[in-house]
């Protein structure tokens, strides 16, 4: 059996690549670095993100994920707003993490699970609360495929 048809039997797909040389070392130490078992294992995370990130961005995918907020508890109304929010948002948010940072900020880790387009809303109008110093949606996917 040739190399191609052992490979495409163990569902691995054989890719050329070609890179500038300076992009190339670049890659070369973020597989150090990062202390990936390969190139190839590497490219491979790259690739699997920007496709986790890419389907995410269609509305009825189904994404899981976190929204993380740091947040100055002493702004008016802020924590009023944000449980409103939350509550308006049920069967999203599967649990939250509330941790105090300093003596007036502290970080909200909200784990999400829903449709792209509701999940992505409900991380945009949380970060735009006043006196939400920083918000960021962080995705993953629901489903696997290698």
């Amino acid at each position: 059996m040739n190399n191609l048809n052992n490979t495409a039997a163990a569902g691995i797909a054989r890719l050329s690549l070609s890179l500038p040389n300076g992009l190339a070392a670049d890659l070369d130490r973020l597989v150090a670095e990062k202390g990936a078992a390969s190139r190839s294992a590497l490219v491979a995370d790259l690739v699997r993100d920007a496709v986790v990130e890419h389907r995410s961005r269609r509305g009825k995918q189904e994404i899981a994920g976190t929204i993380t907020l740091v947040y100055d508890h002493h702004a008016r109304n802020l924590q009023a707003k944000l449980t409103d929010l939350q509550h308006d948002s049920e069967g999203l948010i599967v649990s939250v993490m509330h941790v105090h940072l300093s003596h007036h900020d502290c970080l909200e880790t909200l784990v999400v699970r829903g449709p792209a387009d509701r999940v992505r809303t409900l991380a945009d109008k949380l970060a735009a609360v006043r006196g939400v110093k920083h918000g960021k949606l962080t995705i993953t996917t629901t489903e696997h495929k290698e």
